[in-house]
Parts: C-alpha cells; structure tokens; sequence
C-alpha cells in the first residue's frame, strides 16, 4: 500500500480484495492512476498519521471497520430457523458484531436491531449465558422473538420486581429492576450483555446507568442497541462510547473539548455544544458502530412492516381479567350456535334460518358486552403506550391511531405542544391544520387519531412509523388507517405496530387482522371486509356448501353412499381428536362437535349424510381415499 498526502488531498493504492471497500469508506476511485483519493481536508488530515508506509495495516483495518459499519450485505454463514432469513444488511450487522467483544449496533429504528443481537447469539455457540435490559414495554417481545429466532434451543425467561429467573440461558429485564438483583447479577457475569434502547444510559449519574456499566465491564462480550445513539448532544454519547471501549475513549475531558466545544464561561464549563461530528463519526464506525439508515436498505425492506408488540399487563391486570372473562362467558355459547347452524344446513331453509339467527344475536350482545370491557382495558393501557411512544418519538415523527375518544385525549395530554388530534369533533378546517402542522412543523413529533375520523383522506409521510394503541375488528379499516403514510411521497418503508396487552383479547386478534391483512395485501386489488369475530377468528368453516346445493347433493345420494359416509364418520369420531392431534387422526376442534353429532346418530338423512359427505373430503388424506 502506497501512500501520499499534500494537507488538502490524500491518496493511496490498495490490493484490497474487495475494491468497493474504500468507495462504501468515503473514498474515490481514480481508474487513470488507479488510486484511491480524497479531497476532503479534514479527512486528510485525520489520515496523515498513516503516511508512513509502517502504518500501512493500520489504515487498512480503518477503511474494512468503515466499510463494514456501512455494510449492507456480507458473505457470511449464519445459522437461523426454518422459514426465517436474515436481510442481508442484518447479515451485515451480525457480522460485524461478531468481530469484536462491543459493539453499538445503531440502526434506525425499524431495521432489526433485536434480530441481529438474537443472530450474535445463535452464531456464537459459546454464549451461554446472556442478560438483555430493556424497557418494561419491551420485556415479553425479546421473549418472544428469542423463542421464535433461536437456533441452539436457547431457554428464555423474564424477571420482575421480586425474581431474578435461573436455570435458563437467557433472562430478560427492565432497566427499573436492576437495583433490586444487583448481588445476584453481579454474583455470576454473563457471556452476553445486551442493552436495548441504551441512550437510557446517558445520564452517567443516574442508579441505572452505573448498574448497567457495571454489568458491561463483567460481561464477556456486548451489545447495546439504540436508534438515536446521540439524542441531543455528543456530551450525551460519551458514557455510552466509555463503557464500550475504554481504551479508545478513557477520557470525559478531552472528549468534550474535541466533539463538544467545550468551553468555560466565567462559572464553569458548558458541554452542551458539538464540533467535528464526522470525525466523530468515523471514529465510532471504524471501532465499535454499526448504522445504517432506512434510505440505505430501502430495496430490502417491505412497503410495510407489521409487528405484535406485546406489553406486560402490570396495572392493567384487572381490566385484562375482566375482558377475559366477559369473552369466555359468551364464547361456548357463540361456538354451540354456529355447530347448531351448520347441522341445522341438513333440517331445511327455516331451521337454517332461525340457526343463523340466533347466532347473530348472539354474536351482536357478545360484541357489545365485550366491547365494553375492552375500552377498560384500552384506557387502562395508556401508560404502557406513552412510555412505548416515548422511545419511538426519539427517532422521528410518529402517528398513533386509537378507537375511543378519551384514549385519544389520554395520550394527547401526555404530548402539550408536540401532538396535534383528530377525531370525530374534529372541523374541516382545524382537521386541515392538524395535518399541515404534523408535515411541516418539526417540533410536532405524534398525531393522534381515531380509527374512524382519521383514517381516511388525510396524507401523514412525514412520518414512517404508525402505532395502533387499539385493534379494530375490521382489517380492512386498520390498512386504510396505515395507508396514511404508505401513500405518494412516502420515501421509507413504513412500520407498523400493534401494542396489546399480554392475554388479552387484542393480543389474540392481532396476530389474526395482521394475517389477514397480509392475505388482503397479496389480494392486491380485492376490498373485501372482513371482520375478526371474537373468539372465533380462526375457525374453520366446515364447509362452503351452501343449504340449496345441498338439496342437490341429498337428491344424488344412494343408500350404499350414505352408508360408507356414516362408516367414515365413525372412523374419524373414534380418533384422537379435538385438535389434539396425538396419532395425527381425526376432526379438529371446530368439525368435532358436528362430524360426532353425525357419526353417533342411529340413522342420516340424505341432507344429513350430504354434510357429512361435505366434512369426510376434508379429510380424505387420514381414511385412504
């Protein structure tokens, strides 16, 4: 490697394997002297102390750690579950983390910083032992994408105020816990210490920040985790940079005086400012950071990215209790009629009839009853939600979507002078400047809406991130509320997040209206609404035969056919079944009730055995036809 500086241009040859390295570094190729060059004096000058040929391995260990921070794909085999893949600047991310004891994996929020220190630890087989700290709101979704993600069968579990899990290779906690296991966790240092939004750490004086140093320094190996590693100021950044890498950053002082212009003014000294940000940059890249910027993997990210976050129910146990019940007080009943209605297909028109009915009605008084609860419960998530949208706030502009109106104001009192509102009471006129506002003025960071008022015919890209702090049973209402930002001049791919409380009745939908919105989404131009019943989102029908088809398929039937119907029906009801599946024979949970009703009869009428005729195809694969 040749190198050459005059102050204002540096210059140097490489045989780098990988000739894009120096360009993704910040240098350019010049293909007439074949060299690489830069003609930025700062940069120059940062790099004139590798113009002796000794420091020649130096600079190249910069611009790969530079190139690599900036990486958005890497060759590297990393083990993952079945029917998951990495993205390739994950890829990336992991494998930077891989090659040294800390790193600050800085993604913008969205990209999947908790998959990449999940990937760290199926690729490094000798972790054993590891601690993530997180946010309260955060604790039940690293369990559960651990559980989803793991590769080495890793055992995860969470702690709380008064238990500390052992025996299980993972455990997960709040930043507001740590002091209450100080001895227990000091008492055995783990292999793995991640620390997710860890900008919760930059106040080097605060209890939880020095519990968390000291966890680092013990741990074999580190991951911190933040979208805005400098929220407001260097000053900020440096116990963070510290703890990671000493070595490289022992000092607050000179710290300070470099990239916060620091300086005294007559009563002390003000940290408060910034200078040589790019220095500091590079700096960061080519030893412990990793980031990469939505714009820089925008082809590998979906227009949409939808998640589950599930939230601890803490304060909110009651209401959860409460909705729970009301929704398992209706739910036999509800499943009762619909078995009634489809037997009642083989009874005739009016039977049918009046099955459907009574279903109906009993459907109706199940959705209000349980509606009622659920707004218990939603105002009694409201806190969950502001510390949730405390941290998205951080990263940029958000818009969170509710159903009812004092949820909306709830979350609107918490955000004086930063939040504009739409609901129904909204005018056109102030509706209008709720919108402008939020695009164009910058200290306006959430807009607040209802489901229904504003979730059609307004336009929200200045903002990339949506929260649903309540569901919606139609999924068709929730993608028109998401396609406020996903719309023309939306540049970003927009995530969306659903917060539900731990068992409750959202937390079981969610994952449901999420699914279906992905099967309407592949529907491309197909509008149909379809709404999610309670308790019955994912069952079954038993058969799309409708009761005037059956007549045919009756009249069409011998007695040797209704016969070997009823035979296989009995085949099927002596099955393990029930959904239980133990010997993989059987109904399941839903065709049980109806196939056995069927089967244990004395004798079928033609309808009847044309319904079962209907239910034995399913399940054609288990009686060998």
């Amino acid at each position: 490697m040749k190198l050459v500086h005059d102050g204002t241009v540096f210059v140097f040859s490489c045989s780098f394997e990988d000739r894009d390295k120096p360009k993704s570094a910040g240098f350019r190729w010049d293909p007439a002297k074949k060299r690489w060059w830069t003609d930025d004096p700062a940069r120059a000058a940062r790099l004139r102390g590798y113009a002796d040929e000794s420091a020649a391995p130096a600079l190249s260990a910069v611009i790969e750690n530079l190139a690599a921070s900036r990486a958005t794909d890497a060759d590297v085999p990393l083990p993952a579950p079945d029917g998951l893949t990495y993205l390739p600047f994950q890829r990336a991310g992991i494998a930077y983390a891989l090659g040294r004891p800390s790193t600050l994996i800085a993604d913008e929020m969205g990209l999947g910083k908790t998959i990449q220190a999940i990937g760290v630890m199926n690729a490094d087989a000798s972790i054993g032992s590891v601690l993530v700290v997180c946010p309260a709101s955060l604790k039940l979704n690293w369990k559960r994408e651990i559980e989803k993600w793991t590769t080495r069968g890793l055992t995860v579990a969470v702690a709380d105020g008064k238990h500390l899990p052992s025996g299980v290779n993972v455990v997960v906690a709040n930043y507001d816990i740590l002091y209450k296991h100080e001895a227990a966790l000091a008492a055995s240092p783990f292999d793995l210490l991640v620390v997710d939004e860890a900008h919760f750490v930059k106040n080097p004086k605060a209890r939880r920040s020095r519990q968390v140093y000291a966890l680092a320094k013990a741990a074999r190996r580190r991951l911190f985790l933040t979208g805005t590693p400098i929220v407001n100021r260097p000053a900020e950044l440096w116990p963070i940079v510290n703890c990671l890498d000493p070595a490289r950053w022992p000092k607050f002082f000179s710290f300070a005086r470099r990239y916060c212009n620091a300086f005294h003014n007559g009563f002390g000294w003000d940290f408060t400012g910034a200078a040589h940000l790019e220095e500091l940059q590079e700096r960061l890249r080519s030893s412990i950071m990793v980031r990469r910027l939505k714009a820089d993997v925008l082809a590998e990210l979906p227009a949409k990215r939808r998640q589950v976050i599930e939230l601890a129910a803490n304060g909110a146990s009651a209401a959860v209790s409460r909705e729970r019940a009301a929704f398992e007080a209706h739910e036999e009943a509800i499943e009762d009629l619909r078995v009634k209605a489809e037997l009642a297909k083989a009874d005739g028109p009016e039977a049918y009839a009046a099955a459907v009915r009574a279903l109906q009605d009993r459907t109706r008084v199940a959705f209000e009853e349980i509606s009622v609860v659920r707004h218990e419960t939603a105002l009694a998530k409201v806190p969950a939600v502001l510390e949730h949208l405390e941290t998205a706030t951080e990263s940029g502009k958000v818009v969170c979507f509710a159903h009812h109106r004092d949820v909306v104001a709830a979350i609107a009192a918490a955000y004086p002078g930063r939040s504009v509102v739409i609901n129904g009471e909204t005018s056109i006129e102030d509706r209008q400047a709720a919108v402008d506002a939020f695009q164009t003025r910058p200290e306006i960071v959430l807009f607040i809406g209802s489901i229904g008022a504003a979730g059609v015919g307004i336009t929200l890209t200045a903002a990339s991130h949506v929260v649903f702090a309540e569901l919606d049973w139609v999924p068709g209402n929730v993608t028109q509320a998401e396609d406020r930002c996903h719309r023309i001049g939306q540049r970003e791919s927009v995530l969306i997040q659903h917060l539900v409380l731990e068992d409750s009745l959202d937390a079981r939908l969610a994952k449901t209206l999420v699914a279906k919105q992905e099967v309407i989404d592949r529907a491309l131009d197909d509008e149909t609404m379809i709404a999610v019943v309670p308790g019955h989102e994912d069952a079954p029908a038993t058969s799309t035969v409708k009761p005037s088809k059956l007549d045919a398929l009756a009249a069409a039937m011998t007695p040797e056919e209704i016969a070997l119907v009823h035979d296989r029906l009995l085949a099927l009801a002596h099955a393990c079944d029930g959904a239980v599946q133990k010997d993989g024979m059987g109904f399941n949970k839903f065709d049980s009730a109806i196939g056995k009703k069927l089967a244990y009869a004395s004798t079928l009428s033609p309808r009847q055995a044309a319904l079962g005729a209907v239910i034995v195809r399913k399940y054609h694969a288990q009686l060998g036809f």
